[in-house]
């Protein structure tokens, strides 16, 4: 089972593709709560080059709510990331599949959560 949901976005800069993310996602109930830039990050503490790595904790509190008043524990698993990051060719937009992510929950009742979060963030990353 794939565990993210993909867009690619040729010959696109990053931070043209961020400010669209970032637009979608809240278009879709989702507020950004984290922000780490991986490449940053990787120079600060290793000297190590890399090509433009962002990452951004994406929430939808109505959900994430929901998904905690069934299973207490599943703020373990939250928030939902997407990446943004640079390859050959453009930049590419990935978004965890809270379905595939929380396959090890055994909770019946946090399916349809589950299913409903995969629903707007493939919307969100469609909107892109």
């Amino acid at each position: 089972m794939a565990y993210t949901i993909n867009r690619m976005f040729p010959d696109a800069a990053i931070d043209d593709v961020d400010a669209r993310t970032r637009k979608a996602l809240a278009d879709h109930g989702f507020g950004v709560l984290t922000e780490i830039d991986v490449q940053a990050t990787m120079k600060k503490k290793l000297d190590i080059e890399m090509p433009a790595y962002r990452i951004l904790g994406a929430c939808n509190p109505k959900m994430a709510h929901q998904a905690i008043g069934i299973e207490p524990r599943v703020g373990a698993m939250l928030p939902c990331n997407v990446i943004l990051r640079e390859v050959d060719g453009g930049v590419e937009v990935s978004a965890i599949d809270p379905v595939a992510s929380m396959q090890a929950i055994e909770n019946a009742e946090l399916t349809s959560v589950e299913g409903e979060v995969r629903n707007l963030l493939a919307k969100a990353v469609d909107a892109i």
